[in-house]
């Protein structure tokens, strides 16, 4: 089939006219994950990023102790001392290959740790948009979605956030309910951490309240912060995903502790509740999102290990979570009801997880690999008729290669093979292409270009910028090969923090 969309020189001229307004934004800037980051450690992009928000080792340990160290030229907090940041500095200095950080003289002053980010981007599908389309076109759209502010950074010396607003487009076709939101509460955490020694282990320890399961995590191999870290709002994707794939995303609340021992074994353990109706609506979360509210406390667990030796680190690991939901009675509020239903569906959420890291003298190798697979016991969806299976069984894989090379000119080449299948249920994927089965699976790849990753351009620490082509293609979506290749989607994206 002859894919539908933009004729070559149009589309050739749309990337060519981006990449002459990203250069002249660009090359001011410098490219730091959370600006807010680059100031209070005064380092560049390279030291706690492969490809933002791709974590290095050095990044790990940073998120690991609560966004507090510091380093550069502003105080991490308003009371602490030009010493303290030196000494928090310091915790992370065996992983630091960047520059020298920034001053430690008296006259350091404060900055809050507040950066905003945009992502302006460009998406054309094989086939056009399925109706309705409205405000959108039925194919190649620009818009500028999602649009963030962050606090990003030390609260105390021991306590620190990463706090997220965003703004989203609408959906095409718009809200399927009356509480849909463009403006909501985003991804949340917000950490207690310290360190320890007991015997002959080094130990980092800490308390995280968050609000999305593995938002909190520091490998980008888990649901949170795995790629593609920037994707089309509008384009098709398949509608089968595990729960814990962000199902719940700001819907919920959790407070855990974990540890990082020895630099090398992590456990966690969180608990998480669903906020309540009204608390959603007002924090711009539609209830009617997610499948329904928990029963009781939905307990998340995380251990993974992390031996690294030389350039190498390789993490080996295992997450999951547990969940029993109560079902909404009308997901589309046509009854004007937000009431759940008394039985519960359990889930069972099992993950295993994988990363190997080498760092060469001017390049990245990241090799990745997850797979979940979701137990589900349907007592609510089976006896109310929204599920044919009393029990069914959802997998999701992921297998992923990254290669980031040059500092100054930073390019990053990502592909990743994708797999969902489960059991078919006529019932509970009954919405979908095939009407059966929740089976998709495809490839995408991706381009990236950062222009500073290790220097310090001038602009610096204030502003960053990375663009990238995305290409998403499917063999099989949604449970049929027919057609699958329609939802193959084109995107073109700069992304823009300041």
């Amino acid at each position: 089939m002859e894919p539908r969309g933009l004729p070559t020189a149009v589309l050739t001229a749309i990337i060519a006219a981006v990449i002459a307004v990203f250069l002249s934004l660009g090359f001011a800037p410098e490219a730091n994950a959370l600006p807010s980051f680059a100031r209070q450690t005064g380092q560049p992009c390279g030291t706690c990023h492969t490809d933002f928000p791709a974590l290095t080792p050095f990044g790990r340990r940073f998120k690991l102790l609560g966004y507090t160290a510091g380093g550069g030229q502003f105080r991490t907090t308003p009371f602490s001392s030009p010493g303290d940041d030196r000494a928090q500095a310091e915790k992370l200095q065996r992983y630091l290959k960047a520059a020298p950080s920034g001053s430690d003289g008296d006259s350091k002053e404060w900055v809050p740790p507040i950066s905003m980010m945009a992502v302006v981007g460009y998406t054309n599908t094989q086939a056009p948009l399925p109706p309705p389309t409205d405000p959108y076109r039925p194919n190649d759209n620009v818009i500028v979605s999602p649009f963030s502010g962050f606090w990003g950074g030390a609260i105390t010396d021991n306590i620190g956030a990463f706090a997220q607003v965003t703004y989203n487009a609408p959906p095409a076709g718009g809200f399927p309910d009356p509480f849909g939101h463009t403006w909501t509460w985003d991804n949340t955490d917000v950490r207690f951490a310290s360190t320890a020694t007991i015997g002959p282990l080094d130990v980092i320890y800490g308390i995280t309240a968050n609000n999305n399961p593995t938002v909190q995590d520091v490998w980008n191999t888990t649901p949170a912060w795995s790629f593609p870290y920037s994707a089309s709002t509008i384009a098709p994707t398949p509608g089968a995903k595990t729960l814990i794939e962000g199902a719940f995303a700001a819907h919920v609340a959790g407070v855990g502790a974990y540890t990082f021992i020895n630099d090398m074994l992590y456990l966690e353990i969180t608990g998480y509740r669903t906020l309540g109706f009204s608390a959603q609506n007002w924090l711009g979360t539609d209830p009617f999102g997610a499948p329904g509210q928990f029963d009781g406390v939905a307990p998340y667990w995380r251990v993974a290990l992390e031996p690294h030796w030389g350039r190498h680190s390789w993490m080996l690991g295992t997450f999951g979570m547990q969940f029993a939901v109560n079902p909404w009675l009308d997901p589309t509020f046509a009854s004007g009801s937000t009431g759940t239903f008394g039985l519960s569906d359990k889930f069972t959420d099992i993950g295993f997880d994988t990363q190997y890291q080498y760092q060469g003298d001017n390049y990245w190798l990241t090799l990745r690999g997850s797979w979940i697979r979701e137990f589900q016991r349907l007592d609510a969806s089976f006896t109310n008729g929204a599920a044919s299976n009393p029990t069914n069984e959802l997998n999701s894989m992921h297998l992923q290669a990254s290669f980031a090379y040059g500092g100054d000119n930073r390019v990053v080449l990502t592909g990743q093979y994708f797999n969902i299948w489960g059991s078919s249920d006529v019932l509970a994927y009954g919405g979908l292409a095939s009407g059966f089965s929740p089976d998709s699976n495809g490839w995408m790849a991706e381009i990236a270009y950062i222009p500073f990753g290790l220097s310090k351009a001038p602009g610096w620490p204030w502003f960053n910028a990375r663009i990238a082509l995305q290409y998403t293609n499917y063999d099989k979506f949604e449970g049929t090969s027919v057609g699958a290749k329609d939802h193959n989607t084109l995107f073109l994206h700069a992304w823009f923090a300041m």
